[in-house]
């Protein structure tokens, strides 16, 4: 019986769906939970239990160094060995990084034992690994210094790993791991020198004279030119004048396995003068004090400023050639006055050539501990100048167009981890989050950005507490850990909480197990009380930042002032400091009992901080369709999105960032092209990406649930898509609250989905939230007064109606002008309205003249018009204003007649499409009736039988996945490869005529239309990376037209939301067979827009 009964287990087990790959595979790394099942126990698998002893020791240990050098040496000649070596890297790193965790947990916990027994920088050796705290040094700033110094000399050794080309300059593997309080630096052992004389550079090198020294010094300088590095000279210590190629303290050595490698690179970037008092003054308010003297520039600020220099230099020279004659008649002569506008232009931006634009930096001005030769004297006050003009510019240009970003764009950081990749890709420190504040404060929109704000504070008092705790730790033993974690947790979120309370609490647990008390009372860390850490989280955020009387007198001041919640504030607090608690409900409002307990503390882990290892063919797949999106080429885009797919998944098995963001580009391509089922599915594994790998609660994973309820939404799949979409709102109330503009996008989508009264709730939510952060006459408010002036129509209130649709019409009308088709829609739709709201009062007052009853009509949209305006809302396509649209056609039109004249080419005459007409489809009006109250079904019949029309759409893309918004550096590239998108274009497709104007293409199709081509007919036109894509309506029917899309993980939203009364398990993701839905033809978006675009009638 018992064989039967296996047997039947077996074959039962074999037909059980197994997951899919990307669920069961292990991830590279480790992906921090700040929340534990609630049935977990602390003494399963528990490192403050841990007995020293491994489960399974290693056999060898391994050479970590050398197995990621061999990695990097492998060939890169074809594709295949590119993507062997790729995943080779990838796996070798994720091992390492994993090793260090373990280090750092036996190291920390006491069970090594330090190989140099110097108490002040102990160092140690484990599993191949040489883990040590550093120095801490008086000139760099003492604690706060070491930690910047391993933080900084981690990104020096991703700066020389990232280097392309660069073969023979190797660098060792490297990681910092923070674990209960103190911060590991841990690298691969060494190789050790070749010889004697195996320290071939550096200050301390010595003067000497090899062919390998020769090597190693090109190596250096090729480096230097990539990093924008300067060749200067230093004074040693034994006053000798060293030439440098990198900072004071590199060194350069030829290892015992023969090859170069450079060590000690953290001072590798030029020192930011905003922090450098001692050096010069200024009257802005900079420079200020720092608590270390290791404030360095951010490579993506050095870029930027770059970009604005060579801006500068371009400008200059036109200046000086204009008054000189022209560029024209300098030229032709061939004269000197363009050789000296040059120069002198180069002299005036401060270039370190004198012939051409070239910027580079040298990274020992500014830096305390180094002196130069009086000899550079003139080079060293340039590039003091090079360096005040760049922190100059994170004040004058960066933080205001970080603010303005915010002010015009709904793809606004949710919470911590956000804000800091938004500022880091405009160049900007985390020490300016006072400075941004202040910013903010002194706006005149500051209410419209309090959702900024917000998060400021929050990154600010969460940041500053974590140092306290960190000190806080240090002086806790293993078994107290989590009794001692709670009580902190207790002390920072419960206003006036006095430590008798654990005590009390202790003693009663301990007298129910039968254990003595007494040690818990003694200890220091139980002595702590709320307003002393309040203090100590103040006094720190006074440093640091440089603000004053910005957290009151305790947590609630931050709840009442600031809008902040305690449980986001509890869970950046865990993210960041690697705590996990169990999953449950958390109530901080009661003063009588501790809100955490010591068994709520499950576990900490170590957060590590490593290199990152680039899929490079992958990445470049993906910005070729980046490309191909912008001029309008999807089937283009689709298959390079395919390609990148297929590549991400050979090097990381798809367990990437950067695999999510291309999945659900993917997904958005193939939604635009018809393809509703695959866009389905391909979302569906983007959103388990996001999660295995950015978290389940992270603002990408967020997002990504948006799109995916959209796709489910358009298959037919409407209870999982309201699925979806609440726990995406579930979850953006935990990680932000409710006043932030995306949530604004989730009660639209919500109450757009959602039938009844509860999606009227919703949606005048969204109203709410969208007028008080963009104001009445913006865009994403009049959207959302269609939204809901088209809800109350199919509840019979008419009168409602129309008073919400006539706000939006006085928006359009303000924002578009009156002859745009948004406009014109608005005013059919209400005029549409008006007459069923005086056709229903006729009928109701001659039902009561005879005593009859009689039902209201009312007007429910459908389905499709239910999906576009969702695409709407949730940003996936943009309407803009079309004013300049119109005027850069016929400017194109214009100098492509006069370029082609000159060339004696007959230029075509062809018809300009016109701004004129447009169906509620196209522009997302939903007009969904006409007189007699007809449904939308009748009016989707009118529109297929018109003659073809042009769809304009316009799509905006970005370049990273966490959100990514571009920088001004990376415009200006774009603006610099204007010339080569131009010329991309001109192979769109055949029959096509190609007109360039200001950065500017467009793609016409000469041939006619037919139902079924899909490829012909498209034109094209981007401006600014932006596209703009316009098909015949014949094409729109077969639902396989290449429009637009936007590529961008949008964080966009324009409302606010509703309690939630769900829970952490409120969706449930089930894989259907989803239908081909109806493609979308709306050219409206959420948000504000720079250009217009317009739908006309061609005309023939």
């Amino acid at each position: 019986m018992k064989w039967i009964l296996s047997n039947a287990v077996c074959s039962l087990s074999s037909f059980r769906p197994q997951p899919p790959q990307v669920e069961a595979m292990p991830t590279a790394y480790r992906t921090l939970t700040w929340l534990g099942p609630p049935c977990a126990s602390r003494t399963h698998k528990n490192t403050f239990s841990r007995l020293g002893v491994d489960e399974e020791a290693p056999t060898q240990v391994p050479d970590w160094n050398e197995e990621l050098q061999a990695a990097r040496d492998l060939p890169q000649g074809s594709l295949e060995e590119r993507l062997q070596r790729d995943r080779v890297l990838l796996q070798v790193n994720s091992a390492f990084v994993r090793a260090v965790i373990q280090g750092a947990e036996a190291v920390v916990d006491g069970f090594v034992e330090p190989v140099n027994g110097n108490p002040e920088d102990p160092a140690f050796l484990w599993g191949g690994l040489f883990m040590s705290q550093g120095a801490a040094s008086a000139v760099f700033g003492g604690e706060r210094g070491r930690r910047a110094a391993q933080r900084l000399e981690l990104k020096g050794v991703q700066a020389y790993s990232d280097i392309e080309g660069l073969e023979g300059l190797h660098t060792l593997p490297t990681a910092i791991v923070d674990y209960r309080g103190v911060r590991l630096s841990a690298q691969g052992l060494a190789p050790g020198l070749e010889s004697s004389e195996g320290l071939l550079y550096g200050v301390n090198a010595g003067p000497q004279e090899s062919p390998q020294r020769r090597q190693l010094l090109a190596l250096l300088a090729r480096a230097a030119k990539s990093l924008c590095l300067q060749r200067h000279v230093v004074v040693a210590a034994n006053g000798h004048q060293v030439p440098l190629f990198t900072s004071v303290d590199s060194q350069g050595l030829l290892g015992a396995d023969g090859r170069f490698y450079t060590l000690d690179v953290f001072r590798t970037f030029p020192a930011d003068a905003n922090f450098c008092p001692e050096n010069y003054q200024a009257d802005s308010g900079f420079p200020k004090s720092f608590p270390h003297s290791l404030c360095r520039l951010r490579p993506e600020l050095v870029q930027a400023f770059i970009q604005h220099k060579h801006y500068q230099f371009t400008q200059h020279v036109r200046e000086k050639l204009d008054e000189n004659g022209g560029f024209e008649e300098c030229a032709t002569t061939s004269d000197s006055r363009a050789t000296s506008a040059i120069r002198a232009a180069c002299k005036e931006v401060g270039s370190v050539s004198d012939i051409i634009f070239e910027m580079r930096f040298n990274p020992s001005i500014f830096s305390p501990g180094v002196s130069l030769p009086q000899s550079e004297s003139v080079s060293t006050k340039l590039q003091q100048r090079l360096l005040r003009e760049a922190a100059a510019f994170i004040i004058t240009h960066q933080i205001p167009a970080f603010v303005e970003y915010c002010l015009q764009s709904n793809e606004t950081p949710l919470d911590g981890a956000s804000l800091k990749q938004a500022v880091h890709q405009r160049g900007i420190n985390l020490r300016y989050l006072g400075y941004l504040l202040k910013a903010i404060s002194q706006s005149e929109r500051k209410e419209h950005l309090r959702h900024i704000m917000r998060t400021v504070i929050g990154e600010i008092f969460i940041r500053s507490t974590r140092r306290v705790f960190n000190r806080f730790l240090q002086g806790v033993d293993v078994p107290s850990l989590s009794a001692a974690v709670s009580h902190f947790l207790c002390c920072l979120l419960v206003p006036h909480f006095m430590p008798t309370q654990v005590g009390e609490e202790t003693k009663k647990k301990s007298r129910r197990r039968g254990r003595a008390v007494g040690a818990c009372e003694s200890t220091p860390w139980s002595t702590l009380t709320g307003a002393e850490l309040w203090n100590l989280v103040c006094q720190d955020a006074v440093e640091t930042y440089n603000i004053s009387d910005s957290f009151g007198s305790g947590p609630n001041y931050l709840v009442e002032h600031y809008g902040l919640q305690k449980l986001s504030l509890l869970r950046e607090f865990c993210l960041k400091t690697g705590v996990q608690l169990r999953l449950r409900d958390y109530y901080f409002d009661n003063q009588s009992k501790a809100p955490i307990s010591p068994d709520d503390i499950l576990n900490i882990f170590p957060v590590v901080k490593h290199i990152q290892m680039p899929n490079v063919d992958a990445s470049k797949a993906c910005r070729a369709a980046q490309n191909s999106i912008q001029k309008g080429l999807l089937d283009q885009a689709h298959e390079h999105l395919k390609e990148a797919a297929y590549l991400f998944s050979r090097v990381c098995n798809d367990l990437h960032p950067d695999a999510c963001y291309c999945y659900s580009l993917l997904a958005r391509v193939a939604y635009q092209q018809g393809k509703t089922a695959e866009a389905r599915s391909v979302q569906l594994k983007a959103v388990v990406i996001s999660e295995r790998v950015l978290g389940f609660d992270h603002p990408n994973t967020i997002h990504q649930y948006v799109l995916l309820g959209v796709y489910m939404y358009a298959g037919g799949e409407i209870a999982l898509a309201q699925k979806c979409l609440l726990r995406a709102r579930l979850l953006m109330l935990t990680v932000h609250g409710e006043d932030h503009p995306y949530t604004a996008t989730l009660d639209s989508c919500l109450g757009l989905v959602l039938t009844g009264d509860q999606g009227g709730q919703f949606l005048k939510n969204a109203l709410r939230l969208n007028i008080s952060f963009f104001g009445s006459t913006a865009l994403p408010s009049a959207l959302s007064q269609h939204l809901l002036a088209q809800w109350m129509c199919s509840k019979g209130d008419y009168r409602g109606a129309m008073t919400h649709e006539k706000e939006a019409l006085t928006a359009f009308t303000s924002l578009f002008g009156e002859d745009h088709p948004q406009t014109r829609c608005s005013k059919e739709f209400l005029s549409t309205i008006t007459k069923q709201a005086v056709q229903v009062e006729r009928v109701i007052r001659q039902a009561g003249a005879d005593n009859v009853e009689q039902t209201v009509e009312c007007l429910t949209p459908t389905t499709d018009t239910i999906l576009e305006q969702i695409v709407l809302v949730t940003g996936i396509r943009n309407l803009t204003q079309s004013d300049r649209f119109q005027e850069y056609k016929k400017r194109h039109l214009e100098r492509k007649a006069a370029a082609l004249k000159e060339l004696g080419i007959k230029l075509t005459t062809e018809p300009i499409t016109s701004e004129t007409g447009n169906s509620a489809q196209e522009t997302g009006c939903g007009k969904e009736v006409e007189d007699g109250g007809s449904s939308v079904e009748n009016s989707n019949k009118s529109q297929q039988e018109q003659p073809e029309k042009d769809v304009s759409v316009e799509s905006a893309f970005t370049a990273s996945v966490e959100s990514h918004v571009p920088g001004p550096a990376e415009q200006n590239q774009h603006e610099d490869k204007a010339d080569g998108d131009r010329a991309d274009s001109d192979t769109a497709g055949p029959d096509a005529v190609v007109k360039t104007v200001n950065l500017e293409s467009e793609v016409r199709a000469a041939g006619e239309e037919t139902k079924t081509n899909v490829q012909n007919g498209v034109k094209s036109s981007t401006v600014n990376r932006e596209m703009k894509s316009e098909a015949t309506c014949e094409e729109m029917k077969s639902d396989k037209e290449n429009g637009e899309i936007n590529g961008a993980r949008d964080f966009t939203a324009n409302t606010s939301v509703l309690k939630s009364k769900g829970t952490w398990a409120d969706v449930v993701v089930s894989k259907g067979i989803v239908a081909n839905g109806t493609r979308g033809k709306d050219t409206a978006v959420n948000g504000v827009a720079d250009n217009v675009t317009a739908n006309g009638i061609v005309e023939e």
